[in-house]
């Protein structure tokens, strides 16, 4: 076992024990402050819940990159964008700022990524015909795409358990191709993710003791965003296949629920007349509690779902990348709408 693999299991267990054991003091400092999340009408949950988990997810994160990476020049930027997407979380969840404060936070991390750090979308390898990008084009629409994936992680986070699995899965997804191309940075960082978030989904599976809260989701999104951004950059190329242009349709496929799921609802809301961006029990998991599932079964679902169509993605490889995305893009949807179908067929008979 060379350094770079050692590397990466003390990370993910530099991050997993950070976190595991920094959760029970935030909830107990919870407690003591009445920091929690309140039950309501979107609410899925009952009680007070602790809504700083947050913090223990960035400890866990950002001590075991300090410890466990060879060379932190590689990653500075990225840990600079870490800490102002932290910031925004936990002024956010302390003070509840504005969409358009919230917005500048995040764009100010994305652009130390992108000046600094040299890590944006620069080519599209086809999609809809579209290969490489002007720099400003590439600034603009790396923006976009990590506003959309991170606001989109942070609207699933609704059910005790699910983001935090989905994050795992989907970080574990990038972690594997990271390290067949032999990009050693981009692994260890998925590892401390994957650590961080088991120790946290030992608190919040259902029923939860504490939520990641803005603070998580956002620092969550954003890591996967740049996961996602490094892979549409450099695609598949390992020792037994070379599909540079793939790394769009992997990205989708490691991002299906919370991308598709946001999109489905942004348009529905669109057609009704409703504003798309409003509160709303209109997201996958509250159709499958709507149905009768509970807490864990509506988790368990969407774990499976999100395995699915990575599989599926693998399958989709040979095919043109545009064809492989419409492919995709339609499996998802289908599976995606058939709850509200169910839903709407049991209103009617009623």
């Amino acid at each position: 076992m060379d350094i770079e693999h050692i590397n990466m299991l003390f990370s993910y267990g530099t991050s997993f024990l950070i976190t595991f054991l920094a959760i029970p003091k935030i909830i107990h400092f919870s407690g003591v402050f009445r920091l929690f999340d309140q039950a309501g009408y979107r609410a899925a949950h009952k009680g007070n819940v602790a809504s700083f988990g947050g913090i223990a997810i960035f400890a866990g994160i950002i001590f075991s990159l300090l410890f466990c990476h060879n060379d932190i020049a590689n990653i500075q930027f990225i840990l600079v964008s870490l800490f102002v997407v932290f910031f925004v979380g936990v002024i956010d969840d302390l003070l509840s700022l504005s969409p358009l404060r919230k917005l500048i936070g995040q764009i100010i991390a994305i652009l130390i990524i992108v000046y600094l750090g040299n890590l944006h979308i620069d080519n599209m390898h086809g999609v809809l015909g579209i290969y490489e990008l002007p720099f400003w084009i590439s600034t603009l629409f790396t923006i976009f795409t990590v506003i959309v994936v991170t606001n989109a992680f942070n609207l699933i986070d609704g059910v005790d358990g699910l983001a935090a699995g989905i994050g795992i899965f989907s970080s574990l997804a990038f972690a594997v191709i990271a390290i067949l191309m032999h990009q050693y940075d981009m692994a260890i960082i998925a590892f401390t993710l994957v650590g961080s978030l088991l120790a946290f989904l030992k608190y919040n599976f259902h029923p939860a003791r504490i939520f990641m809260g803005d603070t998580g989701s956002l620092l969550v999104g954003m890591i996967l965003s740049i996961l996602a951004i490094n892979l549409v950059q450099h695609g598949l190329v390992i020792d037994v296949v070379s599909l540079p242009n793939k790394g769009p349709l992997l990205a989708i496929s490691i991002l299906a629920i919370p991308l598709f799921d946001s999109l489905r609802v942004f348009v529905v809301r669109l057609w009704k007349g409703k504003h798309p961006l409003a509160p709303g029990r209109d997201h996958i998991h509250h159709a499958l509690l709507d149905l009768g599932f509970n807490h864990r079964m509506t988790t368990y679902i969407l774990y499976i779902a999100t395995v699915f169509f990575l599989v599926v993605s693998i399958f989709l490889l040979e095919q043109n990348i545009n064809i492989g995305i419409c492919i995709l893009t339609v499996i998802v949807f289908l599976l995606l709408y058939m709850p509200f179908y169910i839903l709407k067929q049991k209103t009617k008979n009623e």
